[in-house]
């Protein structure tokens, strides 16, 4: 499926798509984090319809919803398409000394360079995890960056 990406300049990004019914469907992710879903009437990107409006927890929990187990395959899409970046798979293993800890007490991002996008647990996903997450033995991270970065991250969470 085709999604198109719109910057919208002080506002945040537009995702649109037409569904299998031939409705197009956008998604607005604003720079306030909330995120809104509407609905064409017609051809004219400004006339849509809201549907409905999401703070960001809210979208996380609809993400996991619908699907967000496959995050990790859509990053690994978009690493293709972004000469450089990278994407991969951590496990946190029983004797890390961060189990039992906040992800921010790795400091993954300031000592590597690369982000930790989402935690897949058991059957689900923590998107877009926050310091104060927990980390569990068998926890599988979800790491962008570059490889340097990547594999620096491996280095910190198998210590």
């Amino acid at each position: 499926m085709d999604v198109n990406e719109v910057l919208l300049p002080g506002v945040g990004l537009r995702y649109e798509f037409i569904n299998h019914e031939g409705d197009r469907i956008g998604v607005i992710a604003e720079r306030t984090g909330e995120f809104e879903l509407v609905v064409y009437e017609g051809a004219d990107p400004d006339e849509a319809r809201s549907i409905l409006r999401l703070d960001s927890e809210e979208a996380d929990t609809l993400a996991e919803i619908l699907g967000a187990p496959r995050i990790a395959e859509r990053f690994a899409d978009l690493t293709r398409e972004v000469p450089g970046l990278s994407a991969g798979q951590i496990e946190v293993p029983a004797g890390t000394p961060y189990v039992g800890r906040p992800l921010g007490a790795t400091r993954a991002r300031t000592r590597t360079g690369a982000s930790i996008v989402a935690i897949v647990r058991d059957e689900g996903v923590i998107a877009s995890p926050t310091p104060d997450e927990v980390l569990r033995a068998g926890d599988v991270l979800v790491v962008i960056g570059m490889r340097d970065g990547i594999a620096g991250v491996r280095r910190l969470i198998h210590a």
